[in-house]
């Protein structure tokens, strides 16, 4: 199965992915049946004092727990827990939950829409999914789910959170949430529905300018992006762009470098480095570019991860963008989707990836270019003062077409609503301000 897109820097990997979204692929397959010389040299000198410790638990469970214990689940249960404790991104995956990622991949499953990680025993909050139950109820990016209905998570394996959250549509559940800045925890209840995400969203904030929203780095994400600049480039001609990656969790790996290749049209995008030879991968742009000289403002937080953080960090390399926000999430590891028998499958940090300028983002983040924390702009609402228009007698002004202009009520709700959107579009409008010819000097007659 095939999940890259039709441009050539498509077909380097086809199953090298991060966050929770995956690839499957040939790949996968090959990594599996080709050990390295490293693991043949393990296999050589293989710790038997602990796999014969192993057996005899393995045998201790079987004589002496207080209920008989299958053989299949007990095996199960250990690879389960040799992935665990490797790292927060490595999981086995039962069929259901192998199928689960497919359909995730894709862009339509059931649940409450948000992208969660383990931490300390808890479950974490990556990120909520635009225009799903869990962000309309108001979960955020960095909440600790500490109980799910009256069941504890502590200790919980996070496919087992995750199924307990997923449920028949129309059903609810009860989150428990633990929040940076509240003083104990506090309940929310969320009515499960078809999650179906759309990948882009885009509109022109005012004429010339315009917005796009990734919310989720999916299988047909590029070309959406792609198509969307084209529509608004239709429109007008723009003047500049802000790219829209807050609480956006990532995804797969190949999106990701399109995206960004619709903004560079040369040079490298992100590169990744493993043990296996296979895991060494290098992507780069090329000419099939759709705004390669907008002005962009690209807008991040501690809920954009991952993929997100591939985009921010090769434009903001190549000095092709200006970061605005807050320090993104620190995710910068590959995860490889390897099937095994029997329709399961392990997922696996296999590489970390680099920006171009050789940074690791894992457990670092991107650092904005100027940092705007989320808030609230209110204003004075009515001027005080006199101006010469309030004079009796004031000369007029002589030149009818200019007209005084007030800030548009459009702006002012921008402001109210997304303070960070609102300063993006100050900036593109700095930007496009500086780029003016200077205004002609009137001749004497």
């Amino acid at each position: 199965m095939k999940l890259y897109g039709r441009t050539p820097l498509a077909t380097a990997t086809a199953i090298t992915a991060l966050s929770l979204l995956p690839f499957f692929g040939p790949l996968a397959q090959q990594a599996s049946a080709e050990p390295s010389a490293a693991a043949e040299t393990t296999e050589k000198t293989l710790p038997l004092e602990e796999l014969r410790m192993f057996a005899d638990v393995f045998d201790r469970i079987k004589q002496a727990y207080v209920e008989p214990v299958d053989d299949r689940q007990l095996l199960e249960d250990a690879i389960r827990g040799m992935l665990a404790g490797l790292d927060p991104h490595s999981a086995y995956l039962e069929p259901e939950a192998f199928e689960s990622l497919q359909v995730h991949t894709r862009g339509e499953f059931g649940g409450l829409g948000i992208e969660v990680g383990q931490e300390d025993g808890f479950i974490r909050v990556i990120a909520p999914i635009d225009d799903t139950p869990a962000q309309r109820a108001g979960v955020r990016a960095g909440d600790l789910i500490i109980k799910l209905d009256d069941v504890p998570v502590q200790g919980m394996d996070l496919n087992q959170a995750v199924e307990l959250m997923r449920g028949e549509v129309g059903t609810g559940i009860r989150l428990t949430i633990m929040r940076d800045g509240e003083d104990k925890p506090f309940e929310l209840e969320i009515v499960r529905d078809v999650i179906k995400v759309t990948s882009v969203r885009h509109e022109l904030l005012e004429p010339g300018y315009g917005y796009l929203r990734v919310s989720q780095f999916q299988s047909h994400t590029g070309e959406d992006l792609v198509k969307a600049i084209n529509e608004m480039q239709q429109a007008a001609p723009l003047q500049g762009l802000v790219l829209d990656l807050r609480n956006n969790p990532g995804g797969v790996l190949q999106a990701a470098v399109e995206v960004s290749n619709a903004f560079l049209d040369s040079g490298l995008i992100v590169y990744t480095e493993g043990r296996l030879p296979n895991s060494e991968l290098r992507f780069n742009a090329n000419a099939q570019t759709a705004a390669a000289n907008t002005p962009l403002v690209v807008l991040i937080n501690g809920g954009s991860a991952s993929a997100s953080e591939i985009v921010a960090g090769a434009l903001q390399d190549h000095k092709r963008a200006i970061i605005m926000g807050t320090d993104s999430f620190g995710k910068g590891s590959v995860q490889t989707v390897l099937p095994l028998g029997g329709e399961r499958a392990i997922k696996l940090t296999t590489a970390r990836y680099y920006t171009p300028g050789g940074r690791s983002i894992q457990a670092q983040g991107i650092t904005p270019d100027l940092r705007v924390d989320e808030g609230k702009l209110t204003g004075i609402r009515k001027e005080m003062g006199v101006k010469e228009r309030n004079l009796a007698g004031h000369l007029e002004n002589g030149n009818a077409e200019n007209v005084q202009s007030e800030q548009s009520s459009s702006s002012r709700d921008l402001a109210e609503r997304d303070y960070q959107l609102y300063e993006s579009l100050n900036l593109l409008k700095a930007m496009h301000i500086l780029k003016r010819e200077p205004a002609e000097a009137g001749s004497e007659g």
